[in-house]
Protein backbone atom coordinates (compact mmCIF):
# COMPACT_ATOMS: atom_id res chain seq x y z
CA UNK A 1 0.00 0.00 0.00
CA UNK A 2 1.05 3.48 -0.79
CA UNK A 3 1.48 6.36 1.57
CA UNK A 4 -0.84 9.85 -0.37
CA UNK A 5 2.43 11.62 0.32
CA UNK A 6 2.65 15.47 -1.07
CA UNK A 7 -0.11 17.57 -3.01
CA UNK A 8 0.43 19.33 -6.06
CA UNK A 9 0.01 22.49 -4.44
CA UNK A 10 2.48 21.87 -2.11
CA UNK A 11 5.12 20.48 -5.12
CA UNK A 12 4.25 23.57 -7.20
CA UNK A 13 4.86 26.18 -4.48
CA UNK A 14 8.54 24.35 -3.70
CA UNK A 15 9.32 24.26 -7.87
CA UNK A 16 7.50 27.57 -8.61
CA UNK A 17 10.94 28.82 -10.12
CA UNK A 18 12.04 25.82 -12.09
CA UNK A 19 11.44 24.62 -15.75
CA UNK A 20 9.88 21.03 -16.00
CA UNK A 21 11.16 18.33 -17.12
CA UNK A 22 13.06 17.73 -13.84
CA UNK A 23 13.64 14.94 -11.23
CA UNK A 24 13.29 15.04 -7.53
CA UNK A 25 13.68 13.51 -4.42
CA UNK A 26 11.92 14.45 -1.09
CA UNK A 27 13.96 13.65 1.39
CA UNK A 28 11.15 13.83 4.14
CA UNK A 29 9.61 10.86 2.28
CA UNK A 30 12.46 9.30 1.68
CA UNK A 31 13.74 8.92 5.56
CA UNK A 32 10.51 8.28 6.81
CA UNK A 33 10.98 4.83 4.31
CA UNK A 34 14.29 4.31 5.22
CA UNK A 35 12.99 3.84 8.58
CA UNK A 36 10.71 1.90 7.83
CA UNK A 37 12.89 -0.60 5.97
CA UNK A 38 15.18 -0.52 8.92
CA UNK A 39 12.42 -1.66 11.60
CA UNK A 40 11.27 -4.75 8.73
CA UNK A 41 14.95 -5.80 8.60
CA UNK A 42 14.99 -6.42 12.82
CA UNK A 43 18.23 -6.68 13.61
CA UNK A 44 20.09 -7.04 10.34
CA UNK A 45 22.05 -4.39 8.62
CA UNK A 46 20.73 -3.32 5.43
CA UNK A 47 23.20 -3.27 2.18
CA UNK A 48 22.13 -0.43 -0.02
CA UNK A 49 21.46 -1.43 -3.51
CA UNK A 50 23.66 1.32 -5.71
CA UNK A 51 21.43 0.35 -8.86
CA UNK A 52 18.06 1.54 -7.51
CA UNK A 53 19.57 4.79 -6.23
CA UNK A 54 22.63 5.87 -8.63
CA UNK A 55 23.30 8.70 -7.44
CA UNK A 56 26.65 8.96 -5.37
CA UNK A 57 25.20 12.43 -3.14
CA UNK A 58 22.32 10.56 -2.19
CA UNK A 59 24.28 6.76 -1.37
CA UNK A 60 26.54 9.08 1.07
CA UNK A 61 23.73 10.79 2.90
CA UNK A 62 21.99 7.04 3.29
CA UNK A 63 24.94 5.69 4.87
CA UNK A 64 25.77 8.57 6.86
CA UNK A 65 21.90 8.21 8.39
CA UNK A 66 22.54 5.19 10.27
CA UNK A 67 25.19 2.47 11.08
CA UNK A 68 22.84 -0.03 9.94
CA UNK A 69 23.34 1.02 6.52
CA UNK A 70 26.48 -1.01 5.64
CA UNK A 71 28.28 -1.08 2.57
CA UNK A 72 26.89 -1.02 -1.17
CA UNK A 73 25.76 -3.48 -3.37
CA UNK A 74 27.06 -2.56 -6.93
CA UNK A 75 25.90 -3.86 -10.22
CA UNK A 76 29.03 -3.73 -12.78
CA UNK A 77 32.60 -3.95 -11.86
CA UNK A 78 33.18 -0.63 -13.55
CA UNK A 79 30.98 1.17 -11.64
CA UNK A 80 32.08 -0.52 -8.62
CA UNK A 81 35.65 0.32 -8.97
CA UNK A 82 34.78 3.86 -9.27
CA UNK A 83 32.52 3.90 -6.60
CA UNK A 84 35.89 2.64 -4.18
CA UNK A 85 37.81 5.28 -6.21
CA UNK A 86 35.73 7.69 -4.85
CA UNK A 87 35.93 6.21 -1.14
CA UNK A 88 32.73 4.10 -0.43
CA UNK A 89 33.92 0.80 0.96
CA UNK A 90 32.47 -2.55 2.10
CA UNK A 91 31.12 -3.28 -1.86
CA UNK A 92 29.93 -6.59 -2.91
CA UNK A 93 29.06 -6.63 -6.71
CA UNK A 94 25.90 -8.55 -7.32
CA UNK A 95 26.10 -9.85 -11.09
CA UNK A 96 29.10 -11.60 -12.50
CA UNK A 97 31.32 -10.07 -15.02
CA UNK A 98 33.25 -10.90 -17.50
CA UNK A 99 35.03 -7.51 -18.12
CA UNK A 100 38.85 -8.64 -18.11
CA UNK A 101 39.91 -4.86 -18.01
CA UNK A 102 38.14 -4.53 -15.08
CA UNK A 103 39.24 -7.10 -13.07
CA UNK A 104 42.75 -6.70 -14.29
CA UNK A 105 41.83 -3.82 -12.52
CA UNK A 106 40.53 -5.12 -9.48
CA UNK A 107 43.63 -7.41 -9.41
CA UNK A 108 46.01 -4.50 -8.32
CA UNK A 109 43.22 -2.88 -5.95
CA UNK A 110 43.29 -6.71 -4.24
CA UNK A 111 46.92 -5.88 -3.93
CA UNK A 112 46.89 -2.48 -2.32
CA UNK A 113 44.20 -3.99 0.06
CA UNK A 114 43.04 -7.45 0.05
CA UNK A 115 41.16 -7.15 3.17
CA UNK A 116 38.75 -4.11 1.82
CA UNK A 117 38.88 -4.95 -2.02
CA UNK A 118 35.37 -5.18 -3.47
CA UNK A 119 33.78 -9.10 -3.98
CA UNK A 120 32.65 -10.21 -6.87
CA UNK A 121 30.26 -12.72 -7.96
CA UNK A 122 30.39 -15.87 -9.15
CA UNK A 123 28.28 -19.08 -10.09
CA UNK A 124 30.43 -20.91 -11.98
CA UNK A 125 34.19 -22.36 -12.79
CA UNK A 126 34.07 -19.99 -15.63
CA UNK A 127 34.04 -16.94 -13.66
CA UNK A 128 36.65 -18.19 -11.23
CA UNK A 129 38.85 -19.15 -14.78
CA UNK A 130 38.13 -15.37 -15.81
CA UNK A 131 39.59 -13.69 -12.64
CA UNK A 132 42.79 -16.06 -12.66
CA UNK A 133 43.23 -14.96 -16.09
CA UNK A 134 44.02 -11.41 -14.98
CA UNK A 135 46.03 -12.38 -11.90
CA UNK A 136 50.16 -12.60 -12.08
CA UNK A 137 52.01 -14.67 -9.61
CA UNK A 138 52.09 -13.93 -6.31
CA UNK A 139 49.03 -11.68 -6.87
CA UNK A 140 46.46 -11.31 -3.67
CA UNK A 141 43.98 -13.32 -4.05
CA UNK A 142 40.12 -11.58 -5.65
CA UNK A 143 37.07 -12.45 -2.73
CA UNK A 144 34.40 -13.84 -4.21
CA UNK A 145 30.39 -14.15 -3.57
CA UNK A 146 28.93 -17.23 -4.66
CA UNK A 147 25.22 -16.84 -6.15
CA UNK A 148 23.19 -19.31 -5.02
CA UNK A 149 19.91 -19.49 -7.00
CA UNK A 150 16.74 -18.65 -4.77
CA UNK A 151 14.20 -19.82 -7.09
CA UNK A 152 10.99 -22.12 -5.94
CA UNK A 153 10.84 -25.32 -7.90
CA UNK A 154 7.22 -26.77 -7.94
CA UNK A 155 5.27 -29.07 -9.54
CA UNK A 156 8.30 -31.80 -9.12
CA UNK A 157 11.11 -29.31 -10.29
CA UNK A 158 9.05 -28.41 -13.84
CA UNK A 159 8.33 -25.04 -12.62
CA UNK A 160 10.50 -22.33 -11.98
CA UNK A 161 9.03 -19.47 -9.80
CA UNK A 162 11.73 -16.56 -10.10
CA UNK A 163 14.70 -14.87 -11.77
CA UNK A 164 16.17 -16.82 -13.96
CA UNK A 165 20.19 -15.85 -12.45
CA UNK A 166 22.19 -18.51 -10.81
CA UNK A 167 23.14 -22.26 -11.98
CA UNK A 168 23.75 -22.89 -8.49
CA UNK A 169 20.67 -23.98 -7.07
CA UNK A 170 20.83 -27.32 -4.73
CA UNK A 171 23.07 -27.63 -1.10
CA UNK A 172 25.59 -29.84 -3.22
CA UNK A 173 25.89 -27.15 -6.41
CA UNK A 174 26.96 -24.29 -3.55
CA UNK A 175 29.21 -26.88 -1.67
CA UNK A 176 30.96 -28.10 -5.21
CA UNK A 177 31.62 -24.62 -6.35
CA UNK A 178 32.78 -23.60 -2.50
CA UNK A 179 35.20 -26.62 -2.41
CA UNK A 180 36.82 -25.24 -6.07
CA UNK A 181 37.25 -21.74 -4.96
CA UNK A 182 39.00 -23.31 -1.84
CA UNK A 183 41.32 -25.25 -3.69
CA UNK A 184 42.05 -22.16 -6.03
CA UNK A 185 44.53 -19.99 -4.14
CA UNK A 186 44.06 -17.08 -5.87
CA UNK A 187 40.86 -16.45 -5.51
CA UNK A 188 39.16 -16.63 -1.98
CA UNK A 189 35.28 -17.66 -0.76
CA UNK A 190 34.01 -14.33 1.41
CA UNK A 191 30.09 -14.27 1.36
CA UNK A 192 27.11 -16.08 0.20
CA UNK A 193 24.40 -14.63 -1.82
CA UNK A 194 20.85 -15.32 -2.64
CA UNK A 195 18.06 -13.16 -4.26
CA UNK A 196 14.48 -13.82 -3.79
CA UNK A 197 12.66 -12.06 -6.53
CA UNK A 198 9.74 -13.60 -6.02
CA UNK A 199 9.42 -12.63 -2.97
CA UNK A 200 11.16 -9.44 -2.74
CA UNK A 201 10.29 -8.13 -6.16
CA UNK A 202 6.65 -9.14 -6.36
CA UNK A 203 3.92 -7.19 -4.98
CA UNK A 204 1.55 -9.56 -3.37
CA UNK A 205 -1.82 -7.56 -4.22
CA UNK A 206 -2.18 -6.56 -7.23
CA UNK A 207 -4.49 -3.89 -8.15
CA UNK A 208 -7.85 -5.25 -9.55
CA UNK A 209 -6.45 -8.70 -9.79
CA UNK A 210 -7.55 -10.47 -6.23
CA UNK A 211 -7.05 -14.36 -7.63
CA UNK A 212 -3.52 -13.64 -8.39
CA UNK A 213 -2.98 -11.89 -5.28
CA UNK A 214 -4.30 -15.23 -3.60
CA UNK A 215 -2.11 -17.29 -5.71
CA UNK A 216 1.09 -14.65 -5.08
CA UNK A 217 0.77 -14.99 -1.56
CA UNK A 218 0.40 -18.92 -1.81
CA UNK A 219 3.38 -19.47 -3.75
CA UNK A 220 5.33 -16.34 -1.42
CA UNK A 221 4.94 -18.65 1.22
CA UNK A 222 5.61 -21.96 0.25
CA UNK A 223 8.85 -20.39 -1.69
CA UNK A 224 10.18 -18.40 1.71
CA UNK A 225 9.93 -21.79 3.70
CA UNK A 226 11.70 -23.63 0.87
CA UNK A 227 14.84 -21.19 0.59
CA UNK A 228 15.08 -20.46 4.01
CA UNK A 229 15.76 -24.14 4.47
CA UNK A 230 18.01 -24.19 2.04
CA UNK A 231 20.00 -21.59 2.02
CA UNK A 232 20.52 -22.32 6.08
CA UNK A 233 21.99 -26.33 4.95
CA UNK A 234 24.14 -24.53 2.08
CA UNK A 235 25.87 -22.15 5.05
CA UNK A 236 25.99 -24.87 7.45
CA UNK A 237 27.74 -27.28 4.56
CA UNK A 238 30.05 -24.70 3.67
CA UNK A 239 31.12 -23.56 6.87
CA UNK A 240 32.32 -27.23 7.64
CA UNK A 241 35.18 -25.94 5.63
CA UNK A 242 35.52 -22.90 4.40
CA UNK A 243 34.73 -19.32 6.18
CA UNK A 244 31.53 -17.24 5.11
CA UNK A 245 31.95 -13.51 6.39
CA UNK A 246 28.94 -12.44 4.64
CA UNK A 247 25.18 -13.97 4.12
CA UNK A 248 23.19 -11.94 2.23
CA UNK A 249 19.67 -12.10 1.17
CA UNK A 250 15.99 -9.75 0.39
CA UNK A 251 15.41 -6.35 -1.29
CA UNK A 252 13.13 -4.16 -0.43
CA UNK A 253 9.71 -6.29 -0.52
CA UNK A 254 11.28 -9.53 1.61
CA UNK A 255 12.80 -7.49 4.49
CA UNK A 256 10.97 -8.70 7.07
CA UNK A 257 10.70 -12.50 5.95
CA UNK A 258 14.59 -13.06 5.25
CA UNK A 259 15.73 -10.45 7.59
CA UNK A 260 14.54 -13.25 10.27
CA UNK A 261 16.41 -16.06 8.73
CA UNK A 262 19.00 -16.84 11.68
CA UNK A 263 21.57 -18.08 8.40
CA UNK A 264 21.34 -13.94 6.40
CA UNK A 265 24.26 -11.97 8.23
CA UNK A 266 22.61 -8.90 6.43
CA UNK A 267 19.47 -7.98 4.25
CA UNK A 268 20.25 -5.83 0.52
CA UNK A 269 17.52 -2.84 -0.07
CA UNK A 270 17.74 0.22 -2.52
CA UNK A 271 14.27 0.67 -4.63
CA UNK A 272 12.35 1.12 -0.98
CA UNK A 273 14.13 4.42 -0.97
CA UNK A 274 12.65 6.08 -3.71
CA UNK A 275 9.09 3.96 -3.82
CA UNK A 276 8.42 3.31 -6.99
CA UNK A 277 5.20 2.18 -8.21
CA UNK A 278 5.98 -1.52 -8.32
CA UNK A 279 6.01 -1.02 -4.62
CA UNK A 280 2.37 -0.12 -4.18
CA UNK A 281 0.78 -3.42 -3.62
CA UNK A 282 2.61 -4.93 -1.22
CA UNK A 283 0.21 -6.21 1.55
CA UNK A 284 3.16 -6.00 4.70
CA UNK A 285 4.00 -2.78 4.28
CA UNK A 286 3.47 0.67 3.04
CA UNK A 287 5.88 3.46 1.34
CA UNK A 288 5.38 7.02 0.56
CA UNK A 289 6.25 8.32 -2.67
CA UNK A 290 9.84 10.14 -2.69
CA UNK A 291 11.11 10.35 -6.11
CA UNK A 292 9.68 11.93 -9.61
CA UNK A 293 9.63 13.85 -12.29
CA UNK A 294 7.74 16.71 -13.75
CA UNK A 295 6.96 17.02 -17.15
CA UNK A 296 5.20 20.53 -18.93
CA UNK A 297 2.10 20.40 -20.58
CA UNK A 298 2.16 21.72 -24.06
CA UNK A 299 -0.21 20.43 -26.56
CA UNK A 300 -4.37 20.50 -25.55
CA UNK A 301 -5.64 18.55 -28.68
CA UNK A 302 -8.82 18.59 -27.19
CA UNK A 303 -10.43 19.80 -24.08
CA UNK A 304 -10.56 16.42 -22.04
CA UNK A 305 -6.71 15.42 -22.86
CA UNK A 306 -3.45 17.08 -21.85
CA UNK A 307 -0.51 16.43 -23.65
CA UNK A 308 2.65 16.79 -21.86
CA UNK A 309 6.15 16.85 -22.94
CA UNK A 310 8.26 13.42 -23.28
CA UNK A 311 7.39 10.92 -20.27
CA UNK A 312 8.40 7.83 -21.99
CA UNK A 313 10.70 6.75 -19.13
CA UNK A 314 9.57 3.29 -19.13
CA UNK A 315 11.20 0.44 -16.66
CA UNK A 316 13.09 -2.54 -17.70
CA UNK A 317 10.93 -6.05 -17.17
CA UNK A 318 8.88 -7.93 -18.85
CA UNK A 319 6.95 -5.60 -20.86
CA UNK A 320 3.65 -5.04 -19.70
CA UNK A 321 1.54 -2.18 -18.30
CA UNK A 322 3.67 -2.34 -14.96
CA UNK A 323 6.48 -0.97 -16.50
CA UNK A 324 5.03 2.21 -17.60
CA UNK A 325 5.60 5.40 -15.46
CA UNK A 326 2.11 6.47 -13.55
CA UNK A 327 0.58 10.03 -13.28
CA UNK A 328 1.07 11.12 -9.75
CA UNK A 329 -0.28 14.45 -9.30
CA UNK A 330 -2.80 16.22 -9.93
CA UNK A 331 -5.17 13.14 -8.90
CA UNK A 332 -7.19 12.00 -11.64
CA UNK A 333 -4.93 11.29 -14.51
CA UNK A 334 -4.08 8.18 -16.28
CA UNK A 335 -2.17 7.64 -19.61
CA UNK A 336 -3.68 6.92 -22.77
CA UNK A 337 -4.87 3.55 -23.23
CA UNK A 338 -3.35 3.77 -27.00
CA UNK A 339 -0.22 5.76 -26.64
CA UNK A 340 1.23 5.08 -23.13
CA UNK A 341 4.32 7.42 -22.66
CA UNK A 342 5.81 8.56 -25.13
CA UNK A 343 9.37 9.49 -26.30
CA UNK A 344 8.69 13.17 -27.01
CA UNK A 345 4.95 13.39 -25.60
CA UNK A 346 2.01 11.44 -22.93
CA UNK A 347 -1.19 12.34 -23.30
CA UNK A 348 -3.02 12.45 -20.36
CA UNK A 349 -6.86 12.16 -19.78
CA UNK A 350 -9.18 11.66 -16.83
CA UNK A 351 -11.02 14.14 -15.00
CA UNK A 352 -8.27 16.58 -14.01
CA UNK A 353 -6.88 16.92 -17.30
CA UNK A 354 -9.90 19.16 -18.13
CA UNK A 355 -8.23 21.85 -15.65
CA UNK A 356 -4.45 21.63 -16.98
CA UNK A 357 -3.43 24.07 -19.57
CA UNK A 358 -0.58 24.89 -21.78
CA UNK A 359 2.24 25.38 -19.20
CA UNK A 360 1.10 23.47 -16.06
CA UNK A 361 3.23 20.87 -14.90
CA UNK A 362 2.29 17.62 -13.99
CA UNK A 363 4.26 14.73 -11.60
CA UNK A 364 4.81 11.13 -12.77
CA UNK A 365 6.38 8.76 -10.91
CA UNK A 366 8.83 5.95 -12.48
CA UNK A 367 7.42 1.90 -12.31
CA UNK A 368 11.29 1.15 -10.81
CA UNK A 369 13.69 2.62 -9.20
CA UNK A 370 16.94 3.03 -11.25
CA UNK A 371 15.82 3.90 -14.53
CA UNK A 372 14.86 7.42 -13.00
CA UNK A 373 18.18 8.60 -12.65
CA UNK A 374 19.33 7.09 -16.15
CA UNK A 375 16.64 9.51 -17.66
CA UNK A 376 18.13 12.99 -15.74
CA UNK A 377 21.68 14.42 -14.93
CA UNK A 378 20.68 16.22 -11.43
CA UNK A 379 17.89 15.25 -9.22
CA UNK A 380 16.73 18.52 -6.55
CA UNK A 381 16.20 17.49 -3.33
CA UNK A 382 13.57 18.65 -1.46
CA UNK A 383 12.93 18.98 2.21
CA UNK A 384 10.29 20.64 4.23
CA UNK A 385 8.81 23.30 1.95
CA UNK A 386 12.02 24.28 0.00
CA UNK A 387 15.06 22.53 -2.36
CA UNK A 388 17.56 21.82 -0.17
CA UNK A 389 20.31 20.82 -2.66
CA UNK A 390 20.94 19.78 -6.29
CA UNK A 391 22.72 16.73 -7.23
CA UNK A 392 24.33 15.23 -9.87
CA UNK A 393 23.19 11.64 -10.91
CA UNK A 394 25.42 8.56 -12.82
CA UNK A 395 24.46 10.66 -15.65
CA UNK A 396 25.06 13.70 -14.61
CA UNK A 397 28.63 12.58 -13.75
CA UNK A 398 28.98 11.24 -17.03
CA UNK A 399 28.94 7.49 -15.94
CA UNK A 400 26.81 5.59 -17.70
CA UNK A 401 27.28 2.05 -16.73
CA UNK A 402 24.52 -0.01 -18.23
Amino acid sequence: MVVSGRSHAELEQIFEELEAPFAFVDLDAMWDNAEAMLGRAGDKPIRVASKSLRCRAILERVLRRDERFAGLMTFTLPETLWLAETGFENLLLAYPTADTAALGELALRSVANPAGAPIVMVDCVEHLEAIESVLGAGAAPVRVCIDLDASWWTLGGRIKVGPKRSPVHTVEHAVSLAQEIERRPQVELAALMAYEGQTAGVGDRPPGKRLRGATIRWMQRRSVAELTERRAAAVAAIREFADLEIVNGGGTGSLELTGAEPAVTEVTAGSGFYAPTLFDHYSRFSLSPAAGFALPIVRKPSPAVATALGGGYLASGSGEPSRLPSPWLPAGLELDAEEGAGEVQTPLSGPAALELRIGDRVYMRHAKAGELCERFDALHLIEGEEIVDVVPTYRGEGMTFL
